[in-house]
């Protein structure tokens, strides 16, 4: 008999950015240690083709799965929580669907017939959902929806999840995530709100069967009661989800309402007797429990629109080094210090500044706002002997000032910010020029998982316990062949390269010179999880936390 796939839909209420993403995690955490294999989904709106061209101050993060598809920073929220690798079929945009219905029309696919939304780009949608689970052989498919209810370019995925639902009604299911505001000259939560966000989810034939129910401070019983009769939910459907200190504590909360078990009864399911939560719940001890604080400066550039924009930009590096640092016994205090702080007149005072941090980390970016900041702040972690990590464009700026300050290559500079600099040390690379010369930008970079050997007895082969690595990567640019000789002969050791030499994917200096000074061309933190740290980052970080005890 063939198996029948269940597929969980998860859709906002009142307003985007209050957990979508982690409820689905923390959700599919659940379902997973309760034996079932599930596959998560996330749907963005968007007419890009890909989140590759999206400007992570308005969007977030860009994350890169190991085919090299340019994500939604969601899909690295669901691969840190469930501990699992995802395909390109587990990432849909509007302009992949709308494009891949226009191609197959262009090829006659639709053999002379008028292709409309209805059905065609529906059953494009549907198509796209049983792939992704076919490619995972799963019992249970989440697929979050971006945006909320209401959304106009969101009524096509929520035609199609009606459409599946009155196909298969006893294997979809739907949830709703919804904040319950607290007005601070009232006092009181009001459920109006979500009552018309549920009122209007209805107007597109869809009821949903559990709502969660966002809001400051926990749910009363008495909301609960006002949320059932309003809403047509039972009120043991409704899941209290209040702010609370880490995201990690979501998968505890929501068992206390017993959301899998509830989830189960909707879907007409019994638990597979798995593994349960018990190791998720130590690591969250940990989160809790560290002893003594290890504070790390992020140097970076995207700032200018608030403090707010921060934890999305360098999500998966905020929580790489979190994960480290639990690892090691500390809690993280992270600060995010914009490079520009380290240019022209202030500069040497703000430098200071940086001898409180246990560690800096230079994350990836583009372009040449805040350029000379960091490479200031990266020349202060090495004379001074601070731990520096640097990631993607933090290891090309850490060649670059040492290039410059060291190996005498005065005025070095990357290709992206001068081309007709005296020593272009960093330069791009020859097969990506043409594709840069035809403005085609999206797609024209060294993307997804690589390969890469270590030096034996370096830095990082130390800290990986092994001389062959796989990382992600998302850069156009590399260290020019050039200049290899000249810098590594000044005492910087390219001590990570590609396969066939070609490539130098990684840099350091000895440990008798500085106790870590470490740049990977590659972004490690997309392969970070909770559970199992990145040996890179927990290098850093005891690294860091040691200089932390010696102050």
């Amino acid at each position: 008999m063939k198996k029948r796939q269940k597929y969980i839909f998860v859709i906002g209420g009142v307003m985007s950015g209050v957990g979508k993403g982690i409820a689905t995690s923390s959700l599919g955490k659940i379902l997973q240690t309760m034996g079932f294999i599930v596959n998560p989904i996330k749907i963005d709106p968007y007419l890009n083709v890909d989140a590759g061209t999206m400007n992570p101050t308005e969007h977030g993060e860009v994350f890169v799965l190991d085919s090299g598809l340019e994500t939604d920073q969601d899909l690295g929220n669901y691969e840190r929580f469930m501990e699992m690798t995802l395909g390109s079929e587990d990432y849909m945009t509007s302009g992949m669907v709308y494009k891949s219905v226009i191609d197959r029309e262009r090829n006659l696919g639709y053999r002379g017939k008028c292709v409309e939304a209805v059905p065609h780009v529906i059953e494009e949608i549907k198509k796209r959902l049983k792939t992704s689970a076919e490619s995972h052989k799963s019992d249970i498919t989440l697929v979050e929806i971006g945006g909320t209810v209401g959304d106009f370019q969101n009524a096509l995925f929520i035609e199609a999840a009606r459409v599946m639902k009155m196909e298969y009604p006893s294997d979809v299911l739907f949830v709703m995530v919804s904040y319950l505001p607290v007005p601070g000259k009232i006092g009181e939560m009001k459920t109006k709100p979500t009552q018309n966000a549920v009122r209007l989810l209805n107007s597109y034939g869809v009821q949903p069967n559990i709502i969660i129910a966002r809001s400051e401070v926990p749910l009363d019983k008495k909301r609960k009661e006002k949320i059932s009769v309003w809403c047509n939910v039972n009120p043991k459907n409704i899941i209290s989800a209040p702010d609370i200190e880490s995201i990690y504590d979501v998968p505890i909360n929501f068992e206390r309402d017993k959301l899998g078990s509830v989830v189960l009864k909707e879907l007409h399911l019994r638990s597979r007797g798995g593994e349960g939560l018990d190791l998720w719940k130590k690591f969250v001890e940990k989160v809790h429990d560290g002893k003594g604080e290890v504070r790390i400066a992020v140097v970076g550039k995207y700032f200018d629109t608030g403090s707010f924009v921060l934890s999305d930009a360098y999500i998966s590096v905020i929580e790489a080094i979190k994960f480290s640092a639990y690892a090691v016994g500390k809690k993280p205090k992270i600060e995010w210090l914009n490079a520009k702080e380290f240019e022209n007149g202030k500069r040497k005072a703000n430098l200071k500044k940086l001898l409180q941090y246990d560690g800096i980390i230079v994350p990836g970016g583009f372009g040449e706002s805040g350029i000379e900041g960091k490479i200031s702040a990266i020349r202060f972690a090495r004379e001074n002997k601070i731990p520096y990590l640097g990631l993607c464009y933090g290891m090309q700026l850490m060649v670059i000032e040492y290039a410059r300050n060291v190996a005498g290559l005065k005025d070095a500079n990357t290709a992206e910010i001068n081309p007709n600099a005296p020593y272009v040390v960093i330069d791009i690379m020859p097969e990506q020029k043409k594709l840069l010369a035809e403005k085609k930008y999206g797609g024209s970079m060294r993307l997804g998982k690589y390969a890469a050997k270590l030096k034996e007895g370096s830095v990082v082969a130390e800290a990986y316990g092994t001389r062959e690595v796989e990382e992600r990567h998302r850069h156009r640019y590399e260290v020019s062949p050039e200049y290899i000789q000249r810098i590594e002969e000044a005492g910087l050791i390219f001590s990570g390269r590609s396969p066939d030499e070609s490539l130098m994917e990684y840099a350091e200096l000895p440990k008798s010179k500085h106790p870590f000074f470490v740049g990977t061309q590659a972004h490690p933190e997309f392969k970070a999880h909770p559970l199992n740290p990145h040996p890179l980052f927990t290098a850093f970080l005891k690294v860091s936390s040691e200089r932390a005890k010696r102050k």
